[in-house]
């Protein structure tokens, strides 16, 4: 099963900015082990553009989507045959990156 993991940070009380090595280490694990499917940091949110193409023009926005204190960060997207292992290793990434964590399945 593949699951989109999301990394969670907190404007408010942000994570540590030293974790890029101890990250490293756990994604080389993850592709050793055959989990890893792709990796990616995000750049901050203002630096973010929402499109809205529903209506009869393009609108387009500066800035995150919703306002909040909470935002996203950074993905894993993993692909492991075991929930278990799946919520494991998602409490391992929470603690090594100092930052909550989503897991949420692909349908």
């Amino acid at each position: 099963m593949r699951y989109l993991v999301s990394v969670i940070d907190d404007k408010e009380n942000p994570g540590s900015t030293d974790r890029e090595p101890v990250i490293s280490e756990f994604n080389e694990r993850l592709i050793a082990d055959g989990y890893w499917v792709f990796a990616g940091g995000l750049a901050d949110t203002t630096a973010a553009t929402v499109v809205d193409n529903r209506g009869e023009q393009t609108v387009l926005s500066d800035g995150p989507y919703a306002e909040s204190k909470e935002y996203l960060a950074g993905v894993w997207v993993w692909d492991i045959p075991d929930p278990d292992l799946a919520l494991q290793l998602a409490t391992e990434a929470s603690k090594l990156c100092d930052r909550k964590i989503e897991l949420r399945p692909f349908q």
